[in-house]
């Protein structure tokens, strides 16, 4: 059994997906970020960065969500949603997985909460320039969506592609969001027909990009 503390929407969402899929027994345990509950030294023990996600694993709590994905995919390796390794698409998996983590996800950062980066001043130009960098991935994902998809391994669906699409509805209220792309919006609608994705939005009270 696993235990989820999670927001709705935020970087949890890819974990709670991927619990889904993967069709494990797991709780969830709510984070109110109203009340700044991330911050709350019971859970700072947890979580020393205060963010989400945090997963309890055997007992033991372990975060960032990119890390969490790659790990259910292994420890539910029979359930085929992600490559084994030494498998001929895993170098592809944790090549996506990376760059996704290392570039696109600390854009949004960047985006969301420029004045985290400089003077408050200046936070119009670093959001232009976290623009930038977010649609750049846009180009580069669409660009291998369209010569290598229709999934990001290509035929087979992965718990990377779940990442990804959580990743696309960050963008949503951007001036040139992720679905303007066009392989990237054909992923994510196939994405959003799953019923993993439909149950979180129920469990999860969404109804924004659906």
């Amino acid at each position: 059994m696993y235990t989820l503390y999670y927001s709705p929407g935020a970087a949890s969402m890819v974990v709670h997906l991927s619990l889904l899929e993967l069709d494990v027994p797991h709780e969830l345990r709510l984070i109110d970020f109203d009340s700044k509950a991330q911050k709350n030294p019971e859970y700072l023990r947890l979580n020393p960065a205060g963010v989400v996600p945090t997963l309890i694993v055997d007992g033991a709590p372990i975060y960032e969500c990119a890390a969490l994905m790659l790990l259910l995919g292994e420890r539910h390796a029979e359930k085929g949603m992600a490559p084994i390794t030494g498998s001929e698409q895993r170098g592809l998996y944790l090549q996506w997985t990376l760059h996704l983590a290392n570039t696109l996800q600390p854009a949004f950062r960047q985006w969301f909460y420029p004045t985290d980066f400089g003077p408050a001043d200046q936070a119009d130009a670093m959001r232009e320039f976290a623009q930038r960098r977010i649609e750049a991935v846009w180009d580069r994902l669409d660009a291998h969506l369209t010569g290598k998809g229709p999934y990001l391994l290509g035929d087979s669906f992965s718990l990377l592609d779940l990442y990804a699409t959580m990743l696309m509805r960050w963008s949503r209220n951007m001036p040139k969001p992720a679905d303007r792309w066009p392989a990237i919006a054909a992923l994510a609608q196939r994405i959003k027909a799953r019923p993993s994705w439909q149950q979180l939005y129920k469990i999860e009270g969404l109804t924004e990009w659906a």
